[in-house]
């Protein structure tokens, strides 16, 4: 069937489908190191701090990722990056008293640039595939991809949790590596094109965005990421676990089934900012979704505080939360796309998941060090804050025409 296609596509198709299968494995090495190193005693600050070089470096190649993107190709981005990940699946495939914090810190930095090599690879090359003045279009491509890859990120906590039950800690982390590593010699059989390779060499210094539509769009986009990540990285699984005394299958099956239905929102939220009327969204549409948002942290903030049923407002709570973030997220994934240059795109969208990595390295560290002194309700107000900082942020945005915005651009 993908001989039928053209060739475009299909590489457009096999980055996506390496996309998918890094996704997996990556949501589920967070579920099972989470989970797994709690049991151990961590504390949940402990806990956060595993993921410190995770995110330290995701910012980092994001920076720089796009920069060698535009230079070497993004075919070739993405296969340092699923071999990177097997390195780093496999390095934590030792004795247990072997599992130190130095070296899961380590292979969790190294997993941070492999999966922010992935992203930056399958986000820019959408962008040369669809003409410029097909906004709709992009749109759409923008959102299918990212609402299927967090589908398939929740799929992977779920596995994550369900494996660490079953099987323990070393085999579900073989089986991922052993599943990744076919995956990833695949690829290098099938990606060929030099996709994304920029026409001119672009300098070192080309990495930091010249353009004031990019920069506030990636201001915007770390204080999103990081309102999400401030509770529900450390700070909601580990409540789910000790304070509710749910079992690591279910804490695990909750946040897959929420990441699902949150990729599912992100897939159609262009009927949600205008698909109906045939526009395409713009600066204003980002400030008044992020002005929605804000409500769902504060207000179970405020319910948590007044001492209402802690189970009850976090499930409903997330799930507002969870469709509107998803809107947020994916009108921000189009808006990048959409204001980046088509040559040497990958230095527009790699500056840009440099904030969103940012954002989430933040929220990262708060999530774990706020829930441990304050806990979750404190950690909801600070994600209320942080909305409430990108919806301002976001009123300086460029307002219609979204598709004249690439003229400013360097």
């Amino acid at each position: 069937m993908l001989t039928r296609l053209s060739p475009d596509v299909r590489q457009y198709l096999l980055i996506t489908g390496n996309y998918w299968a890094f996704t997996l494995t990556d949501g589920a090495l967070r579920m099972l190191v989470v989970l797994h190193f709690h049991e151990l005693g961590y504390s949940p600050l402990q806990v956060a701090l595993l993921f410190l070089f995770y995110e330290i470096f995701g910012v980092i190649t994001n920076l720089v990722g796009g920069w060698l993107g535009a230079r070497i190709g993004l075919n070739r981005t993405m296969n340092i990056g699923l071999g990177m990940q097997v390195a780093a699946l496999s390095m934590l495939l030792v004795p247990a008293a072997w599992l130190t914090v130095p070296l899961v810190m380590s292979a969790q930095a190294l997993s941070g640039i492999a999966k922010d090599l992935n992203k930056m690879s399958a986000k820019s090359s959408i962008k040369l595939l669809v003409p410029g003045d097909q906004q709709g279009t992009l749109f759409r491509w923008v959102a299918a991809l990212t609402g299927s890859k967090n589908a398939l990120k929740g799929l992977g906590f779920f596995l994550g949790g369900a494996m660490l039950t079953a099987v323990g800690f070393a085999p579900a982390v073989a089986i991922m590596a052993g599943a990744l590593l076919l995956v990833w010699l695949l690829s290098l059989a099938l990606l060929k094109r030099d996709l994304g390779k920029a026409k001119a060499k672009p300098k070192f210094r080309d990495i930091f965005s010249k353009s004031r539509a990019i920069n506030l769009l990636s201001a915007a986009r770390l204080f999103l990421f990081g309102a999400r990540d401030v509770w529900f990285v450390v700070a909601l699984p580990v409540f789910l676990a000790t304070s509710l005394g749910w079992d690591f299958w279910q804490v695990g099956g909750f946040l897959a089934a929420w990441i699902i239905g949150y990729g599912i929102v992100q897939s159609v939220a262009p009927y949600f900012t205008g698909r109906r009327s045939s526009r395409t969204p713009d600066g204003r549409a980002a400030f008044l979704w992020a002005v929605v948002l804000t409500a769902v942290p504060a207000a179970m903030a405020v319910l948590l505080a007044r001492g209402h049923d802690a189970q009850t407002v976090l499930v409903v709570g997330l799930m507002v939360f969870g469709v509107l973030f998803a809107i947020n997220s994916s009108l921000h994934s189009y808006l990048i796309v959409s204001y980046a240059t088509e040559d040497g795109v990958s230095l527009d969208v790699g500056f840009y998941y440099m904030a969103n990595a940012l954002g989430r390295l933040l929220g990262t560290v708060l999530s774990g060090w706020v829930f441990q002194v304050a806990g979750i309700g404190a950690c909801l107000a600070i994600s209320a804050t942080f909305v409430g900082v990108a919806a301002v942020i976001s009123l300086a945005l460029p307002r219609h025409k979204i598709a004249h915005a690439t003229a400013e651009i360097r």
